[in-house]
């Protein structure tokens, strides 16, 4: 019992502080998940269906990909981690970052790309906030949560926020027709500059190939 409590206050201290973080974090910047198309297509992945299907469909992938996943939760300061099952949290991370990717044509195949993108983004902290204020494990612009009606803490849902950064992800590789380096440099604001998408791309054959 005196475990849960001290694992549940954690948890509750964990969230002030990022919550303090994202009402202090500065405006987005203008040119970062600011392309009007990604409304509608961030709209609709919040309404569509959990990805918490009772049997997982690529057990596969999945025992290839828990232990690395593992591994970045494991590297992460205990008070920061999904709770203190690791084979938990990185299930977690690991089915909705597959189911959410098969719902999209550009990353049907793709799964390691998000899991790269997750990497290097946050280190698979979901309580991370950038300078920028972007929030989670896909570090999602904050101003997302006024545009659609949802509270900013809902950013630091692990699944919700996978969901909304696939559909980003998506979005920009379909705008740019598979272009990997000019997908990732919007998804990042960093378009005609090739140090981020490189860096996600290095982390993909590092790290997230089979």
């Amino acid at each position: 019992m005196m475990r849960v409590r001290a694992g549940a206050e954690r948890t509750a201290r964990i969230m002030a502080a990022a919550l303090v973080a994202l009402a202090i974090a500065p405006a987005a910047g203008a040119d970062r998940q600011k392309d009007p198309g990604l409304r509608e297509v961030i709209a609709a992945a919040i309404k569509s269906t959990s990805c918490f299907e009772d049997k997982y469909d690529d057990v596969v992938w999945y025992a290839l990909m828990q232990p690395r996943v593992e591994m970045r939760l494991r590297a992460q300061p205990a008070d920061l981690r999904l709770g203190d099952d690791l084979g938990k949290a990185s299930e977690r991370i690991l089915r909705s970052v597959h189911c959410e990717s098969s719902k999209h044509a550009m990353l049907r195949d793709r799964p390691q790309l998000v899991l790269a993108v997750i990497d290097v983004e946050s280190a698979f902290d979901p309580f991370a906030v950038s300078s920028a204020g972007a929030v989670g494990l896909m570090q999602v612009m904050p101003f997302w949560p006024t545009e659609l009606g949802l509270s900013r803490k809902d950013l630091i849902d692990v699944e919700l926020n996978i969901r909304m950064g696939t559909s980003i992800l998506a979005y920009y590789l379909e705008r740019e027709k598979g272009n990997y380096t000019r997908a990732l440099g919007r998804y990042n604001g960093s378009l005609g500059r090739r140090e981020y998408p490189d860096l996600v791309l290095r982390r993909l054959d590092s790290r997230w190939r089979r």
